[in-house]
């Protein structure tokens, strides 16, 4: 671990599952000191099937990040990913989502589910559920016309005029806990209205992390991403966010030398080499080399 990162109190980073479960890889051995807080908005696929017989959070992200910071398969991380074949109805969902379903509904809060998880695969970073409410992503044209559900956003033609959450509920207390001890906020990588947009639309912890001395660093993505957003530019992306959440959440944006070299828009640019050489994924070296340059002045 370098100087930098192994002298922080607390690190806090901000997603949903496979980018964000990338980053806690790459810093899980700052052990308990890292927290993932995690999108749980998500109602595709086998995750939104359970949401809408049984109601509740997104698991299917936070399953994906306990899955990639287990440091060796073992037969709990096997049955976590395990998908139904050949049985009906069942085919294709995933028999993690339906084990923490069912921890939750034995469980008092979404949370304590999801640390009897961690127990059981021997994890000691942190993972926080952005919320332990049900909600949905919500957003409207440009012409008012309204969108809810994520799958329906990432389908948008054009970036929203606004996006909220629908209903509005409170963060999770223990991530707003993380934000107000942390020295570093990540957000990312990952899709950014489905994964790293959500928790900043809990008005609570999007005002605690604004209001943070925290350094938060907003890492881009290898490639552009599909839907909207994907339109934007790197400075009319960090403009179109100041304004649906009506304030400044990143003051540094880490950017891969992959990609052409975005102009400042009030932030710092930090420019590293972060890719895997298929240049499909970030390294988990060198992405803790970058975010060490991030944590520095220059």
């Amino acid at each position: 671990m370098t100087t930098r990162l192994a002298a922080t109190r607390g690190v806090v980073a901000i997603g949903g599952g496979t980018g964000l479960g990338r980053t806690l890889r790459a810093l899980s051995v700052l052990g308990p000191r890292l927290t993932g807080v995690v999108a749980t908005t998500d109602n595709g696929g086998s995750t939104g099937w359970i949401r809408e017989q049984a109601g509740g959070i997104a698991w299917g992200d936070i399953r994906n990040c306990l899955n990639q910071v287990v440091d060796q398969q073992t037969l709990g991380s096997l049955l976590l990913e395990y998908r139904f074949v050949d049985a009906g109805e069942l085919s294709g969902h995933s028999l993690g989502n339906l084990i923490m379903l069912a921890l939750d509904q034995l469980s008092p809060r979404p949370l304590l589910a999801i640390d009897l998880i961690r127990e059981l695969l021997d994890v000691e970073l942190r993972l926080v559920p952005m919320c332990e409410t049900g909600s949905h992503l919500a957003a409207r044209y440009a012409d008012g016309r309204p969108v809810r559900g994520e799958l329906h956003l990432d389908a948008m033609t054009e970036v929203p005029t606004g996006i909220w959450l629908d209903p509005v509920v409170a963060a999770t207390p223990e991530a707003l806990q993380a934000v107000l001890g942390a020295d570093l906020i990540l957000f990312g990588p990952g899709s950014f209205m489905t994964s790293i947009l959500p928790a900043l639309l809990l008005p609570d912890f999007r005002a605690a992390v604004a209001a943070s001395p925290a350094k938060r660093v907003l890492i881009g993505n290898l490639h552009p991403e599909c839907g909207p957003v994907g339109l934007l530019n790197p400075v009319q992306l960090l403009r179109w966010t100041r304004e649906v959440l009506g304030v400044q959440v990143f003051d540094t944006l880490l950017w891969p030398a992959s990609r052409p070299v975005p102009e400042p828009d009030g932030i710092r640019v930090v420019i590293a080499d972060v890719a895997t050489p298929d240049q499909l994924r970030h390294d988990p070296q060198l992405l803790v080399g970058a975010i060490e340059r991030c944590l520095g002045g220059c």
